[in-house]
């Protein structure tokens, strides 16, 4: 069993994570419960997303299936959350996939479309339902997504992935300018490598291979970047203690992204 601690932060809120089985998503969904909210995970391994929430025994977590390229299943999932525990104050739009690793030449725009209907379309279905319920409401709700180093920059990633990652942060800066007039944040997140079921498979590595690799081209060095980081970032954004960051793309990337590698370092 899974204890669930009680932090009070998000207490009495309710949440939406999707991708919550596995990844950055479990982990923010063990980190929110943590901290009083009840939470609803919505993913598409069933197998793994009952398991997952019946291991804290707690009636403040449930699973749902949705796959978020389906609006119906999208706006099914925010109704239920609200039908069981009463509200919707956290959407944490989190379920992402890689992509394909393929160059221009041989573009496959079919995959492409997949990948932007799971990275940016998913998150702009839930952004949408999700912000018609806080509106309805009156609720000043947080709305938080996970975009990627990639979506700042090119050269790191896929051209499918980089892409829906820019686009997801143009949309989260454009729901931002909407939404603010109804008191509803609206933030991302972008990681730098962290060694996820999802990156591990895109890539056909282990866990220690992927963080390895990381390592290699980090620029912060002596800890190692893990889901529950980003978990911890996800909980600020969606407490009260960022109560006026809005519009903000919060990369947590040790420096990578800041740091010209192409100069030599200087050491004393």
């Amino acid at each position: 069993m899974i204890s669930i601690m009680s932090k009070q932060r998000l207490q009495g809120k309710v949440a939406i994570v999707t991708g919550g089985a596995t990844g950055i998503g479990a982990e923010t969904v063990r980190i929110f419960l943590e901290n009083g909210a009840s939470v609803v995970m919505a993913d598409v391994k069933d197998e793994l997303g009952h398991s997952f929430a019946a291991s804290f025994s707690s009636e403040k977590v449930s699973y749902r299936h949705c796959d978020v390229r389906n609006e119906k299943h999208v706006e099914e999932t925010v109704a239920f959350a609200v039908e069981k525990y009463g509200s919707l104050d956290i959407m944490f739009s989190n379920a992402g996939i890689a992509g394909p690793l393929s160059s221009i030449l041989a573009f496959d725009l079919n995959k492409f479309d997949n990948t932007i209907a799971v990275n940016l379309r998913g998150a702009a279905a839930f952004i949408k339902h999700a912000a018609r319920v806080m509106v309805a409401r009156k609720t000043r709700g947080s709305i938080i997504c996970t975009a990627s180093v990639a979506g700042s920059f090119g050269g790191c990633a896929g051209h499918d992935y980089t892409a829906s990652k820019h686009g997801l942060i143009g949309l989260v800066r454009s729901t931002c300018s909407e939404l603010g007039g109804y008191g509803i944040r609206v933030n991302s997140i972008s990681p730098y490598a962290v060694a996820t079921p999802l990156t591990c498979e895109a890539l056909d590595m282990e866990d220690g291979e992927v963080e390895a690799a990381g390592h290699a081209l980090a620029n912060l060095h002596g800890i190692t970047l893990k889901g529950c980081h980003i978990a911890e970032v996800a909980l600020f954004l969606a407490s009260e203690e960022s109560a006026y960051i809005s519009g903000h793309n919060l990369v947590v990337d040790g420096g990578f992204s800041v740091v010209n590698r192409g100069l030599p370092s200087i050491k004393n």
